[in-house]
């Protein structure tokens, strides 16, 4: 039976205000060459990511289960009753989903007789694909899942999905039940929301999802090298020529966009700024535009590419909730390995791990509405950047892709990787808030160990920022580029870098932190300095009631360390003590 059930074009929700692209600053990474292209890059690619016997995730208890193909059915037992009535979230802390139709969904639910609406499928994978297909024509349903199946899917339809693409209401139940690839399989994601489609997962395991790499090599040092004159000045040689020119299809395929006629800078540092971007070596196989062009078509939101998504994708226009779940093991040639969300996506006590991703967003990827709460995402890979959580993505093929809206709330970010920016969660453009989270044991090569934001805007409350490293910069936060970080009520301690900022890098930016300390930070390589803070030129810090106390770098200072013509401002309640060799540079109010 195919699964070929309809298309994912369509919808496109209203325009996102265009913003002037900006070039991305981290100094002090001199010294990482190509070290950190392709030889590291084959070191995580190698990682162990399969699953083992004896591994089993916090979200999935060990259980005998049933194993089923779409080459054959199996014991049809083990489904058992639910309410008709899908249980919704009211969303009435956020207003990612509060915009949700109720009472017509109400009327319209009156009208239909319950048992119509719910559906259980035996441990049959080509039952699955037909109750899904009905439930596309019938206005959706709720279709129950047998309890300790796996739904083994060994083909798929002609636009890469395991499962036929949601464009109904459709819920899938499950109890220790998994929907996954075949090993032996061709490529292909499990599952694809579409445009009004709304997709409800619970109790469910989506494993083993995987699309296609390009055909275009990318290594993160060269991606990031256009945005930044220190990142660039480390690349030993020009960037390597792409192993294919045609048909490769690009992340994301907007036309360029406009740039923002304001101005928010000085005209000397803008005019520094076009010179450094101007000096900036191409991007990656650029794509070249038309010789009698137009006016560029803009499009009116962030479109994902074809190899986005590898468990999950959620196109513009449509909406997921993932409850009590997990997305493990899943493999993206481009963004998001567990989750591409560019329509409007909930994670709740869900699990998210060992995915990766070849470009951004290990474990999940963002360019829309994303709420994550009381979950974990551990162990992914994002190559490039955002190894946990990358909202938006740096320019590699075309254009870079703009952030969204993340909000993740009573949730850990542990133990994720890249050879980029952001090894736990990374801000391209957006706006991402971290509220009563912890991120911790995160790695990135470059820059922001833990969470790195380049032209958003970053909010940590309430949060834990600990045991992060970086060989570069930021081995905690790393700020850069126009970017608005504050930091309220947050500890940011024993986190480590190579180079300057162990705790906190801030470079252009804006940062303020209240009630918070930044403590127990090591900035060890031999040119390291400012273990706890580094501040560069143009850049702005202020703390109000904030201890910087114990921290440690190989050149002084150890504490705040403020570049001529940055700013570092510190209030009568805060207290910057204890920190080796010294505890300021450059910093009024401060000793030494």
């Amino acid at each position: 039976m195919s699964n070929d059930v309809t298309s994912t074009d369509g919808g496109a929700s209203t325009a996102p205000p265009t913003r002037r692209r900006r070039a991305l600053w981290v100094a002090g990474v001199a010294g990482l060459t190509g070290v950190v292209g392709l030889a590291a890059l084959g070191g995580v690619a190698a990682r162990d990511d399969k699953p083992k016997s004896d591994q089993v995730s916090d979200a999935q208890p060990s259980t005998n289960r049933q194993n089923v193909s779409d080459a054959g059915g199996a014991d049809e037992g083990g489904a058992k009753e639910a309410d008709a009535q899908d249980d919704e979230w009211s969303g009435d802390d956020w207003s990612g989903f509060d915009d949700r139709s109720g009472k017509d969904d109400k009327r319209q639910d009156d009208k239909r007789d319950a048992k119509d609406r719910t559906k259980q499928v035996p441990c049959d994978t080509d039952k699955l694909i037909q109750e899904i297909t009905f439930a596309n024509s019938r206005d959706g349903g709720v279709l129950e899942l047998a309890k300790g199946c796996t739904y083994n899917l060994t083909r798929n339809d002609y636009e890469g999905n395991g499962l036929p693409v949601i464009t109904e209401r459709i819920t899938l139940k499950g109890e220790h039940t998994t929907i996954g690839r075949d090993a032996t399989a061709d490529y292909f994601r499990i599952l694809n929301v579409g445009p009004g489609g709304h997709l409800t997962l619970k109790g469910l395991s989506i494993r083993g999802g995987q699309t296609l790499q390009s055909s275009m090599t990318a290594d993160p040092a060269t991606v990031w090298a256009p945005y930044s004159a220190q990142v660039r000045s480390t690349v030993a040689g020009p960037a390597a020529k792409p192993a294919a020119t045609t048909a490769a299809k690009p992340i994301a395929a907007p036309a360029a966009k406009p740039v923002a006629t304001t101005a928010a800078k000085p005209a000397a540092k803008a005019a520094a700024k076009a010179t450094a971007k101007a000096a900036a070596a191409k991007p990656i196989a650029a794509e070249a535009k038309p010789a009698g062009a137009g006016t560029a078509v803009v499009p009116l939101v962030e479109q994902p590419g074809f190899t986005d998504g590898a468990g999950v994708l959620v196109q513009p226009g449509g909406r997921a909730e993932i409850l009590d779940s997990e997305l493990l093991y899943n493999q993206s040639g481009g963004n998001g390995g567990g989750l591409a969300n560019f329509g409007n996506a909930r994670l709740s006590k869900t699990t998210v791990a060992h995915n990766t991703a070849f470009f951004f967003g290990g474990g999940i990827f963002n360019a829309g509405v994303l709420q994550v709460d009381e979950s974990k995402v551990k162990d992914n890979t994002g190559i490039i950047g955002g190894g946990g959580i990358a909202n938006g993505a740096a320019r590699i093929f075309t254009d870079d892709v703009d952030g969204g809206s993340v909000w993740v709330y009573k949730s850990e970010i542990t133990d994720n990787e890249t050879l980029g920016f952001g090894g736990g969660v990374l801000d391209v453009g957006g706006t991402t808030t971290l509220h009563e989270t912890k991120v911790s044991d995160n790695t990135a090569v470059l820059a922001g160990g833990g969470v790195a934001v380049a032209d958003g805007q970053l909010t940590l409350k309430h949060a834990t920022v600990a045991k992060n490293s970086t060989a570069g910069v930021g081995g905690g936060v790393a700020v850069a580029f126009d970017s608005v970080a504050t930091i309220e009520d947050t500890a940011i301690k024993d986190n480590t870098a190579g180079f300057f900022g162990a705790g906190l890098f801030n470079e252009d930016s804006v940062t303020t932190l209240r009630d918070s300390e930044v403590v127990g930070n090591r900035a060890v390589g031999p040119f390291a300095r400012g273990g706890g803070i580094f501040n560069t030129e143009g850049g702005e810090v202020t703390l109000h009631r904030t201890k910087v106390a114990h921290n440690f770098s190989t050149l002084p200072p150890g504490g705040i360390f403020n570049s001529l013509g940055g700013t570092v401002t510190l209030d009568d309640e805060s207290a910057v003590t204890a920190n080796r060799p010294t505890n300021c540079f450059n910093v009024s109010d401060c000793f030494a």
